[in-house]
């Protein structure tokens, strides 16, 4: 079982930066993949990044390449997604997930942070 919890959303203005981080539970945090997948409103979750157990291997959707990064500290049981250059379509609930099993069905969930970017 693994436990994830979200921090780090807000609200900022376009083209300025945050850091969402995602601390875990469990002893078996470094052999899980990890993602970032996001939410707006009306529409449906969709997949943001993702890095390797190891932490080596980062994937990232189109809309976010070059302006997203996501790491991980197995150390300290935390992933981070850094987020420049924010645009207002960046605005999402953003969540957390853990997967042994690929990105189609994530086997764990956090409960999600707001980012909101303004205009």
């Amino acid at each position: 079982q693994v436990q994830l919890v979200e921090s780090g959303g807000g609200l900022v203005q376009a083209g300025g930066s945050l850091r969402l981080s995602c601390a875990a539970s469990g002893r078996t945090f470094s052999s899980y993949p990890m993602g970032w997948f996001r939410q707006a409103p009306g529409k449906e979750r969709e997949f943001v990044a993702a890095v390797s157990s190891g932490g080596r291997g980062t994937y990232y959707a189109d809309s976010v390449k070059g302006r997203f990064t996501i790491s991980r500290d197995n150390a300290k049981n935390t992933v981070y997604l850094q987020m420049n250059s924010l645009k207002p379509e960046d605005t999402a609930v953003y969540y957390c997930a853990a997967s042994r099993r690929g990105w189609d069905r994530p086997e764990y969930w956090g409960q999600g942070t707001q980012v909101t970017v303004s205009s």
